[in-house]
């Protein structure tokens, strides 16, 4: 396998984030993000906008729990 050097950021539909490789098709239900640049560069923006790593299904579910209860 060849060795990577440029990779861009890619987030599905349950906001999850991940690198990949600059010129491979990005697989169903990952789109990119719009960075692009070296795993590093890629990393570090993962980790400034990737705060939360719960699917956001779950996030959205445990918000409309909240809410329900609240009105109780």
């Amino acid at each position: 396998m060849d060795a990577f050097t440029e990779f861009t950021v890619v987030v599905n539909e349950e906001e999850q984030y991940s690198l990949w490789p600059v010129g491979l098709q990005i697989p169903l239900g990952w789109r990119a993000e719009g960075t692009t640049g070296s795993e590093a560069h890629c990393l570090a923006r993962v980790e400034q906008i990737w705060s939360d790593i719960r699917p956001k299904s779950l996030r959205d579910s445990i918000a409309r729990r909240r809410a329900e209860e609240s009105v109780r």
